[in-house]
């Protein structure tokens, strides 16, 4: 691989650093390797490699940021290329940061929503990290809410790089339009003072975003999801508020940017998602909204258990366990326990599954009609625990009980959550052919593939095709036959 020429200055930076993690030359270019394979680079660094380096050789494209995190992972502290004396030319960790302070989040995560409404096709292919759940999850279980975020009238400075500017509603008065204060109750620009009707609006629009992607998958509406949030929350971000006012706007941009995530993890943007999460979770943090960051870290875990990192997942639910601790609402103390069991589920740990399973059933039954349930955790009720038993048996192979709860869970849900239905009739499927009803689990199956070809959903195509492996057993009997038959016509 090809090097810069070397500079005149030795690189004293990296220098300190290697002598602080205690790596050898041929250590450390061994480390970026490895890490160089997680993200599907054959690197072949070795030692003199390194020593070029520490004379001040600049190594090409993504290798800083990769030997950052090798930092990163030894010390237990964020890195930068830039803390190591090196050049970030393309930093394959940004939007991993958790940021140090709200303004630094607001740069972060404004970053990210405008390079993913400008050119969302080269981010959907950022690989997912493990790694990556690590300095976040700590961040956030050994933080505490940000002592400030309010802001003052004057303008903040937007970053360097720049943002482009919204589009125009109105003409501008030299061509007859309207005055620049008539065209501030058309567009937002950073400075302005946000109300208690803006963040109204953030919530409504979070729901209407939410509900189509119950419905129609998260494909059908997530790059407008994304352009409001670069043209809308970005603009109040960097607005005028106070300091109750500041916190409300933090909590439904956070809400908001996990939605952005949750609906780039449903069309399988799992590197995409995952930035999306962690800068969530750090709104949150100054949002001083606790509750909610157990929420965003369960739904890293989710995605953990989807992408088969089942250790991961338990983690996550763990820490955001120990971070709410005994004081949320009994529905999230449920909703934490059955997304752990969904990881033990996912490793085959048949008595820790079970045992998550109880407290998570143990806590929805003991909350009550009038108890005060987040907007956000008012999905989970009696289906969607049936939905994690149903999920959990069928990892467990335990059919017979993957099957009744999965039905249990068809019957109560609303029609509104399209694919979560389209899932669990998936796994009511398998759970039927485990048991040998082949004839039933085809028609189940049938059923899901055509649901699954009206949204725009890669989750939903991969359930699909997993339940079409599990076929393949029985792949020249009748049913199966007839099966694909139907998927065929479905174009």
């Amino acid at each position: 691989m090809t090097e810069r020429p070397a500079q005149r200055t030795p690189n004293r930076q990296l220098a300190a650093l290697i002598a602080e993690a205690g790596f050898s030359n041929a250590g450390l270019a061994r480390r970026v390797d490895q890490l160089g394979l997680e993200h599907g680079l054959d690197l072949r660094y070795d030692k003199t490699s390194v020593t070029r380096w520490l004379r001040g050789q600049q190594p090409r494209g993504t290798t800083p940021a990769l030997i950052a995190e090798v930092f990163t992972r030894r010390l237990g502290r964020r890195l930068s290329a830039q803390d190591l004396g090196l050049d970030a030319c393309a930093p394959v960790y940004a939007g991993l940061e958790f940021a140090a302070t709200p303004e630094e989040a607001v740069d972060i995560v404004s970053g990210l929503w405008r390079k993913d409404s400008g050119s969302h096709a080269e981010l959907r292919k950022i690989a997912f990290t493990p790694a990556g759940l690590v300095v976040p999850s700590r961040d956030w279980l050994i933080g505490r809410a940000d002592d400030r975020v309010a802001r003052g009238d004057q303008p903040s400075r937007v970053p360097a790089q720049g943002r482009p500017a919204a589009p125009r509603l109105t003409a501008p008065p030299e061509q007859g339009g309207p005055s620049s204060r008539q065209r501030g109750r058309t567009e937002r620009g950073p400075g302005q003072r946000v109300s208690g009707g803006d963040i109204a609006a953030l919530r409504s629009v979070g729901e209407l975003f939410r509900a189509l992607d119950h419905a129609y998958g998260g494909g059908h509406a997530r790059q407008a999801l994304v352009r409001y949030l670069e043209h809308e929350a970005e603009p109040m971000l960097r607005g005028a508020y106070g300091e109750q006012t500041g916190r409300h706007l933090f909590a439904a941009a956070a809400d908001l940017t996990r939605l952005a995530g949750w609906t780039s993890y449903d069309i399988g943007a799992h590197g995409l998602a995952q930035r999306y999460f962690v800068q969530a979770l750090r709104l949150a943090q100054a949002a001083g909204d606790r509750v909610y960051g157990s929420y965003v870290l369960i739904t890293m875990s989710r995605q953990a258990v989807y992408l088969g990192h089942g250790r991961e997942a338990v983690q996550l639910a763990r820490v955001a366990q120990q971070g709410l601790g005994s004081g949320g609402p009994h529905v999230v103390q449920a909703l934490l326990h059955a997304v752990e069991a969904r990881g033990h589920g996912v490793l085959g740990e048949v008595r820790a599954c079970t045992a998550s399973l109880v407290r998570a059933e143990r806590a929805l039954e003991t909350s009550r009609t009038g108890d005060e349930v987040p907007h956000w955790a008012r999905y989970f009720d009696e289906a969607q625990l049936a939905d994690e038993f149903g999920h959990c048996h069928r990892d467990l192979q335990q059919f017979r009980a993957a099957a009744q709860h999965a039905e249990r869970s068809l019957q109560l849900r609303a029609p509104g959550y399209a694919r979560s239905r389209l899932f669990c009739r998936v796994v009511l499927a398998s759970a039927r052919l485990g048991l040998g009803e082949l004839d039933q689990a085809c028609l189940l199956g049938a059923e899901a593939a055509g649901q699954a070809a009206e949204m725009r959903s890669a989750r939903a195509v991969e359930y699909v095709r997993d339940f079409e492996k599990r076929l393949e057993p029985y792949k020249d009997a009748a049913p199966v036959r007839g099966y694909r038959d139907k998927v065929a016509a479905l174009g």
